[in-house]
């Protein structure tokens, strides 16, 4: 996998999560504190979108996975 496809697993496996723990009628359910997590995922895929810069894809390049077209 390339850096751009690891970034969109990562932020959708960590919205669900949040989800999952945020919302109440989830069998999970810990706080809706996490939803604030979720806003969090989402403004940073937005804020890349327009900056073409993404702190995700920046760490996995260092740990040395293959940058993406």
């Amino acid at each position: 996998m390339t850096t751009w496809q690891l970034v969109r697993v990562v932020a959708g496996t960590f919205i669900l999560l949040s989800l999952a723990l945020g919302i109440q009628g989830s069998p999970v359910f810990q706080s809706s504190n996490w939803l604030w997590f979720t806003a969090f995922v989402g403004a940073n895929l937005l804020q890349s979108g327009f900056s073409k810069w993404c702190l995700m894809e920046s760490i996995l390049r260092k740990v040395g996975v293959r940058p993406g077209c």
